[in-house]
C-alpha cells in the first residue's frame, strides 16, 4: 500500500536518513538531523515521505516562501526516490502532493532547483511534471 505523510518527529527524521542520504551524500546522520531541525524551526520546512507498506521509498522537503518578484509559492528543496524504487511514479506522486498542499495553502505555484548534472531529473520536471526552466541558480562562497 502506498501512502504519503509528513514526518514530524526526530525518530521519523532519523528513519528518513538513508533515503535522503542518496541525494545529500555529503551529510552524516548527525548533521542531517541538526540541519533538518533548524530548517523546520526557522524556515517552516516540511518533510513528506512516500511509504510503500512500511518502507520509505521517496522524500520531498518543501517550504513556503515569498519573493517580491513572484509572490507566495512553495519551494521544493529536496526530492529523492531510492534507487531501486525509481521510475515507479513516486516522485510524481510526491510533487503532485506538494502542489496540492500549495494550492490548499493558497500559494501561487511550486518551484525548485536542480543540479546541472541531473539531466534525467530535468527531463522528469519538464516533460512529465510541466515545470518550465526560468533561471540559473548562482552561488558564491562567503
Amino acid at each position: 500500500m502506498i501512502h504519503i505523510k509528513q514526518l514530524t518527529t526526530k525518530e521519523e527524521w532519523a528513519e528518513s536518513y538513508p533515503v535522503m542520504g542518496e541525494l545529500r551524500t555529503e551529510l552524516d546522520i548527525e548533521t542531517y538531523l541538526q540541519r533538518l531541525e533548524a530548517c523546520v524551526q526557522k524556515e517552516s520546512y516540511m518533510l513528506f515521505a512516500l511509504y510503500e507498506d512500511t518502507e520509505i521509498r521517496a522524500l520531498c522537503g518543501a517550504q513556503p516562501r515569498v519573493s517580491i518578484h513572484k509572490g507566495e509559492h512553495l519551494w521544493v528543496a529536496d526530492l529523492v526516490t531510492t534507487a531501486p524504487s525509481r521510475s515507479k511514479g513516486y516522485g510524481k506522486m510526491l510533487l503532485d502532493y506538494a502542489a496540492d498542499w500549495a494550492s490548499k495553502s493558497r500559494l501561487g505555484f511550486v518551484s525548485l532547483s536542480s543540479g546541472l548534472q541531473r539531466k534525467d531529473a530535468h527531463r522528469f520536471y519538464t516533460e512529465k511534471m510541466g515545470f518550465a526552466i526560468e533561471s540559473y541558480l548562482f552561488r558564491k562562497p562567503g
